[in-house]
């Protein structure tokens, strides 16, 4: 079995980070590649070698396949781990990797082909009867003959990418005279963002649940799952809160999930660590939605439900490793929540937000943790995704954790941008999440500009009624000192005159 001795991590902020610290447990030596936006980032200072990649934009410097194999050939690095995003799940990069005799920490290339495409996944998994959601299983390019399709499905419809992701080239679709346009836009969107205009069909799944299992495969074919994560709290189809375990799952619908899940990780031959995500209706039916052939932003509540290290066990199995434990094994202790503080503005549509950290101050305490890559003073840079940070809390019980939650919130102090945290603080707070009678549509059905307006609002009255308090506790303490004075100062002249 191949030893890793010296890891180039081919990503930044605080997935680097994250990486390098477990590498570096292990005794493995590491390598940071940045741009120059990131040149006084955490990882860089974090890592044992370093090495600039190029300009800000991604495309010249993160992107760089060529760049970065040169990098590790000249400091003779054995395995790449790609972190997320990125190139984590390009299998030409990937194959690439193995094709200079370095070890990719993640899973074949054969695997992240088929698994990011949604049709070809859809056909894979199809085999293993995974439950799949009813609708179109190819291509489709003529609109007359798509809409026959979904008239036969029937309304509400969902046109999806089959390239995409990230809420990329999706469209739902109402009723039967929306469907050109909203299609045409679908293709476009797909076209634009991912190269390859192909969609298919899918029924919509009103008061959807999305849940995701976390996989772990090894090299000799045996595959287990570490539980599920609740991650139905989204904005524009993308992750805010999630938390480990779901609140709605019973142990017989975990344990069918968590099958399916080894079952779509099977249909590829599957090693490393992934996630299979699956929409879940009212009635708690399930469906197979997609597999994510990388660690996911959301791995550290498995994690902590779990303790153990995502990121050192990719490693053991890169390395050649069988799985160090089996399915009964495993277990779930207590509850753990992520927020993802983003920098965008809630109040406004959440637009991401740039500028200057004026003051960061992380949140400290038992059972809190915060995954991130920057510091006090560091410019938020346009070109990358706006998340600075993600805020975790773990505790015995889902209360618990969240109450220790909305406590590390408070105590998180950013100026400078306009971030998340309010808007995760009002979710937790709100009685469809404190109950578990929630779904996707959360923003749409609960959230609006004026909720935090007035959150805001309260604030600063708090804030004022604490300096006026202040104030005049300040004023009066100077009056009772000028009255002193002056008491003092006529005591003195008395006593001058008293001597004459």
């Amino acid at each position: 079995m191949p030893k890793i001795n010296k890891i180039l991590v081919a990503n930044r902020g605080e997935i680097a980070l994250r990486i390098i610290r477990s590498a570096q447990e292990m005794g493995i030596r590491t390598v940071a590649v940045f741009s120059e936006a990131d040149r006084q980032a955490p990882h860089v200072r974090q890592a044992d070698e370093a090495i600039l990649l190029g300009p800000p934009p991604s495309s010249e410097s993160y992107l760089n396949i060529e760049k970065l194999i040169e990098v590790c050939k000249r400091l003779k690095v054995d395995a790449i781990h790609p972190g997320y995003g990125f190139l984590s799940e390009n299998a030409a990069f990937a194959k690439r990797v193995q094709k200079e005799g370095l070890i990719f920490i993640g899973p074949s290339p054969e695997a992240i082909e088929t698994m990011g495409n949604k049709l070809a996944a859809k056909t894979a998994v199809a085999k293993f009867d995974v439950p799949l959601v009813p609708g179109t299983e190819k291509a489709i390019e003529d609109i007359e003959e798509a809409k026959a399709i979904a008239k036969e499905i029937g309304y509400p419809i969902l046109i999806k990418a089959s390239a995409g992701g990230g809420g990329k080239g999706m469209r739902i679709v109402e009723k039967e005279d929306e469907f050109q346009s909203q299609m045409e836009r679908a293709v476009s969107e797909a076209k634009s963002a991912f190269g390859d205009g192909a969609v298919f069909i899918e029924k919509f799944v009103t008061s959807p649940r999305h849940i995701e299992f976390q996989i772990l495969g090894d090299q000799h074919g045996n595959i287990i799952h570490l539980f599920e994560r609740e991650c139905s709290i989204q904005r524009r189809h993308q992750k805010v809160i999630e938390e480990a375990p779901s609140s709605v799952l019973t142990s017989e619908i975990r344990q069918k999930m968590g099958e399916a899940a080894i079952n779509v990780a099977k249909s590829c031959q599957y090693y490393g660590a992934g996630t299979v995500e699956f929409i879940v209706d009212d009635q708690l039916n399930f469906y197979f939605l997609e597999m994510n052939t990388r660690l996911q932003v959301e791995h550290p509540v498995t994690e902590q439900i779990t303790g153990l290290d995502l990121v050192k066990e990719q490693i053991y199995i890169a390395e050649g490793s069988p799985l160090r434990f089996k399915q009964e094994d495993l277990s779930i202790q207590g509850h753990a929540l992520e927020v993802r503080v983003y920098a965008e503005d809630p109040k406004n549509n959440f637009l991401p937000d740039i500028g200057k950290l004026k003051l960061y101050k992380r949140p400290q305490g038992p059972g809190v943790r915060v995954d991130d890559g920057f510091e006090e003073g560091m410019q938020i840079p346009i070109h990358y995704d706006p998340m600075i940070a993600k805020l975790i809390t773990f505790d015995e019980d889902r209360n618990k954790a969240t109450s220790r939650m909305i406590r590390a919130i408070n105590e998180y102090e950013i100026s400078g941008i306009e971030t998340t945290l309010e808007f995760c603080k009002y979710v937790l707070q709100h009685e469809a999440f404190v109950s578990g009678n929630f779904d996707t549509k959360f923003v749409e059905k609960y959230f609006s500009a004026d909720k935090l307006a007035n959150t805001s609002s309260k604030k600063e009255e708090e804030i004022a009624a604490v300096f006026s308090s202040l104030l005049i506790e300040t004023n009066t303490k100077s009056n009772q000192q000028k009255n002193k004075t002056g008491l003092s100062s006529s005591m003195n002249k008395w006593k001058s005159r008293a001597r004459k």
